[in-house]
Order: C-alpha cells, then structure tokens, then sequence
C-alpha cells in the first residue's frame, strides 16, 4: 500500500515525537480530532498498528518506531531543503540576467561589469533584443526599459532616467551644409525604417521635416547614431551618447518633447532577492550621474 497521503503521514510523525495527541494538534495548528482522524485512517490504511493507546498518550509500536525513523530523516531533508531555497534568496551566486534595447547596452555595461567584478560568483547575461523577455515566466531578472511606463502585472516599476536627445551631425557635414536654421528642407536627416515610430523625437521628425529630407532610414536606435556619425545626415542622439563621439556637432539642443522614461522593471517574486536588490540599487546609484 503506497503512503500517498502526506497529511496523515505528518501527524503520526509528530504524534510518535511528542507522545500526545493534544501536543501533536498543537505543533501542526490543528484540532485533536484532526490528528486521531488522521492516525486512525493511516493504520487502516497500511493494515498495523502504529501505537499503542493509554491514558498518559501514544506510544509508538515497532512499526510506529520504524515510521518514526523514516519520518525523521524526510523532515530533516526538508529542513535542510528550506535552509538552501532560503539561501538563494540571499546568495550573490548564479545567474543574473538583465534585458534591455540594444541602443541602451552602452549605457548600461560599465555598470554591469564593475558590478559582476564586484561580485565574481555571479554570471551576468545581457539580453540586448527588442522582443519582451517575460519576467514573470523566469526569461529575465531585471529589465531596463524605454518608452511608455510598463504595465504588465506582478511587475515592480520604478523610473530609473529620463534620457534627453538632441539632433547631431558629423562635423563633416556641419562643415559641407552649415548649421541647422529654421528652413529644415535644407538639411538631410536621418530616421526611422519604420515611418510611424513611436518615439517622441521621431514624431517631432514626422511633423517638421518633410518626408522626402528623411534621406536616410534605420530600423534601429543604435543604426541611427552610426549613421549620424557617418555623415548621413542630422538625427538624434542621446546626449549621453553624444559626449563620448567628438567628431558629432550639436545642431539643436534638448527639448523636453524628445525626452524618453527608462524604467527599471522587477517581477514581484525577485525584486527582493539580494542579487536583484543590489544590482537595482547600483543601477539606481549610476543613473544620478547620467547626463
């Protein structure tokens, strides 16, 4: 006969290590009726006595003794199971796996690897990619988003920057077209593959520039500060972007409609993990210092 029912396996357990049956109800949070329902189906069950009755408690018979015994070793395992699940919550070990978009990873990776030197027991992943790694199905710990503030559920959201953008151009083409006046139709501009991007800067591009001065189209963030660098024409940067590239000019400054949210986003099962917490908190830490 299998000893499929673990409720009843339990309560004889702590009936054999305490000796009552009210001690027994008490340990498991239970009514004593509870625990003799439980006794009596499990003997019944394997065919045996477990314990002998009498009116200072139970005492275990052999087999009682035998169960006793196996009972003890499966509630130390568990235990020992419990200390280490409890331990990965607070371990800085294993896998650490941050996604974000991949115009952001330049941003993001002097402070990702002076955390994982910090912490060399950790592997680190970036996932630059635009598809959305699913948080709550384990895909990721951390994600560093742009855009609309995330709303899926089970998600811990914090703002972590707002990231300002200006047009840029190559001092080559500064130096071959001139600074950028009021008349755009003069300049060539760099944009989006995809003509109705939702990025604030590229719908003030949609609305100002006409369409045919877009000369130069990027399915990608990261394609279009190069090809801004390259001469292509005049498109936007970040700014933090921009002051590690010498040779691009300022053509117009900042303005608050370009700006873009980049949110730290958590899953509620992992954000208070130590490794997420610290890695958030560096995150945190290093963007007051981005431009």
């Amino acid at each position: 006969m299998e000893l499929d029912n673990w409720d009843e396996v339990r309560t004889a357990y702590h009936v054999a290590r305490l000796g009552t049956v009210s001690g027994a109800a008490e340990a498991l949070g239970v009514h004593h009726a509870t625990v003799i329902r439980h006794v009596d189906a499990l003997e019944n069950r394997l065919g045996v006595r477990l314990f002998q009755r009498h009116a200072r408690g139970y005492t275990p018979t052999e087999a009682g003794e035998e169960l006793l015994q196996v009972a003890q070793v499966t509630a130390d395992q568990f235990s020992q199971l419990a200390g280490r699940l409890r331990g990965h919550g607070t371990a800085m070990t294993g896998d650490l796996a941050v996604t974000t978009v991949d115009s952001l990873t330049p941003l993001l990776l002097p402070v990702l690897a002076a955390f994982q030197a910090d912490h060399p027991d950790l592997s680190v992943r970036l996932l630059a990619d635009p598809r959305l790694y699913r948080l709550e199905y384990g895909e990721a710990h951390v994600a560093v988003r742009a855009g609309a503030q995330p709303d899926e559920p089970d998600n811990i959201v914090q703002k972590l920057h707002v990231q300002h953008s200006a047009l840029y151009a190559s001092r080559a083409y500064e130096q071959a077209h001139g600074p950028l006046g009021d008349d755009l139709s003069a300049h060539r501009f760099v944009g989006p593959a995809e003509e109705n991007h939702r990025a604030p800067f590229y719908r003030w591009l949609r609305a100002n520039v006409p369409a045919d001065r877009i000369t130069f189209r990027v399915s990608d963030m990261r394609g279009a500060v190069e090809a801004v660098e390259a001469g292509a024409g005049i498109g936007f940067v970040p700014v933090w972007q921009a002051r590690a590239m010498p040779d691009l000019v300022e053509m117009r400054p900042a303005q608050s409609d370009w700006d873009v949210a980049l949110w730290l986003v958590t899953h509620v099962d992992l954000h208070r993990t130590a490794k997420v917490q610290a890695l958030t908190a560096r995150l945190k830490e290093a963007a007051r210092e981005w431009p």
